[in-house]
């Protein structure tokens, strides 16, 4: 995949690599992710691509990808069967953020974090977490629904 620059944002100076708008398409439009993982390059540079989750994992598989202790952004497809017995998908948006990461990580992905959700268009829900009760399963079902 490429790694060509998008836009960045001029308070954060951080780019977005295509390969992010790429991967978050494939699990919008293609739904060949269940989720993604997106986290800021070691020079704190440009948001990238860490890991991305097949169609057929599950929501603990997409927790388990979420590191204890730093920051990351995140999509989650999260589907649904509505009280009319429709199948229906919404995209969670999840700013990662655990209460132990260190300073600088904080506010390097808070800061940047509205310069890389506007990059990713049709997203239905945002969820800011800093532990996993805050993003548990039912957290995503009360909001969907």
């Amino acid at each position: 995949m490429a790694f060509v620059r998008s836009r960045s944002n001029a308070s954060s100076g951080i780019g977005v690599a295509a390969e992010c708008k790429e991967a978050f398409v494939e699990l919008q439009r293609k739904k060949a992710h269940r989720y993604v993982v997106f986290k800021i390059d070691d020079k704190g540079k440009e948001v990238v691509v860490e890991k991305t989750g097949a169609a057929a994992e599950s929501f603990d598989d997409f927790m388990e990808s979420l590191p204890d202790s730093d920051c990351r952004y995140a999509v989650y497809d999260f589907d649904f069967v509505t009280q009319d017995n429709c199948q229906k998908s919404k995209i969670f948006f999840v700013a990662w953020s655990p209460s132990v990461s260190r300073i600088r990580a904080k506010m390097l992905y808070a800061t940047s974090k509205q310069m890389f959700r506007r990059e990713l268009d049709g997203v239905h829900y945002e969820i800011q977490a800093t532990d996993p009760s805050e993003l548990d399963i039912e957290v995503l079902r009360e909001r969907a629904h």
